[in-house]
């Protein structure tokens, strides 16, 4: 019976020596992950000693050792060749820091503009190679998503276009949805949505043909409910789900599918405090007098406030993101989804496998922390204040989503 249950010496010798080969063999980064993935090892052999027999403790050891190798090992990349990439969203932020790398690595690339002569194109087109390309797209317009499909479709008869990178994205409003107008989620899922649905269907033919893949940048506002994101955070939901019917869909083609969503990164939007400030001024304007009163300017002046302490907390580093969005492009096995950013882990985490109290109080706590209506304050006629302790407005806000790229 003992040995249906345990292989020989000699079984177990050679699994030790393939996990050997497999780490000589493997291209690692000297780094937390590795040192982590080593101490957890020792740890391991440490208890195996103590607890199973020599054979046993090889076995688990060789076991655990090739899955954090195979965890660890930086993916087999495809050559980059003469492979052609459109990118949307240059003008500044992931976008544009993406069209720069990818154009220093050799491909051609597509980069897609609000404006020819915005200070992002300008900086393109002063860096890079002539390989780059800028086409001036606006999202809600199809004159403009034409245009870009007829351009791509000429300039890549010879090389056939490898990568769509759905970058652009636009947030126009932080506060509740009830003070949000409908306009700004029309706004929101024009860009975000609609006008990525159609870009991305109008270069399926090319995509096929090259078996190519579809990056899109996403957030995590469309996976979990942000306060006071209504309108960006459910535009993002509604992408992130396209594309993950995309991924189904165009499997039989070899069209890989991939989305990106990274924490709170310092692009220019995110830098921008007067764009916000702006854009509050044009809430309080726009709103009925009924909703002011019930709500009351320093709640929307509270919101606002909160969001702007979330943002010095954004990363200001871009690379993680673009790094994703490389390996989305060139791995052999790109995988569906990615979460660059400190904490976005944990926050998934939370959200998947904590209670849907102790989930909202997260998101509250560490982001955007109510206080209460004015018309809920105490002395206002039929106040009536809700009591939970997620609505505490002195907590203090942390790290946000991506909210523009």
């Amino acid at each position: 019976m003992e040995r249906w249950l345990w292989p020989s010496g000699g079984a177990w010798l050679l699994v030790a020596a393939r996990a050997l080969l497999q780490l000589l063999r493997s291209d690692l980064r000297l780094g937390r992950p590795l040192l982590a993935a080593l101490a957890l090892l020792a740890a391991l052999d440490w208890l195996c000693q103590r607890l199973l027999p020599p054979l046993a403790t090889l076995a688990v050891l060789a076991t655990a050792g090739w899955i954090a190798l195979s965890r660890l090992a930086r993916p087999q990349r495809l050559p980059v060749a003469t492979r052609a990439v459109l990118i949307t969203g240059c003008d500044s932020g992931f976008g544009k820091e993406t069209a720069k790398k990818l154009d220093s690595m050799g491909f051609t690339v597509l980069a897609t503009v609000m404006e020819l002569n915005s200070p992002g194109a300008i900086e393109l087109r002063t860096c890079c190679s002539p390989r780059l390309r800028l086409l001036q797209l606006d999202l809600t317009k199809s004159a403009d998503i034409s245009h870009v499909l007829e351009f791509t479709k000429a300039h890549t008869t010879s090389t056939g276009l490898w990568g769509l990178v759905n970058n652009a994205g636009l947030n126009e409003v932080v506060a509740d949805v009830e003070l949000s107008p409908v306009a700004t989620f029309r706004s929101c899922m024009e860009v975000n949505f609609f006008g990525t649905l159609e870009l991305t269907k109008g270069l399926l033919p090319l995509l096929r043909s090259s078996r190519g893949r579809i990056v899109t940048v996403g957030s995590p506002a469309g996976d979990m409910p942000y306060p006071c994101l209504g309108a960006y955070g459910t535009s993002k939901a509604a992408v992130a789900l396209l594309m993950d019917i995309f991924s189904c869909e165009l499997l039989p083609w070899g069209v890989k599918v991939s989305t990106i969503q990274p924490g709170c990164f310092r692009t220019e939007s995110v830098k921008d405090v007067g764009r916000w400030e702006r854009r509050k001024q044009l809430l309080l304007a726009s709103l009925p007098q009924e909703l002011l009163q019930a709500y009351g300017k320093d709640y929307i002046e509270h919101l606002n406030a909160q969001f702007l302490r979330s943002l010095h907390l954004a990363l200001p580093d871009l690379s993680p993101v673009v790094d994703d969005i490389i390996d989305a492009l060139l791995a052999a096995q790109p995988r569906r989804r990615y979460y660059p950013g400190q904490g976005v882990g944990l926050m998934y985490f939370i959200h998947y496998y904590l209670p849907e109290g102790l989930r909202r109080r997260f998101l509250q706590t560490f982001f955007i922390s109510h206080c209460l209506p004015q018309a809920l304050q105490p002395g206002q006629p039929g106040a009536t204040p809700p009591k939970d302790p997620a609505r505490d407005p002195n907590l203090s806000p942390g790290p946000s989503p991506a909210v523009t790229q």
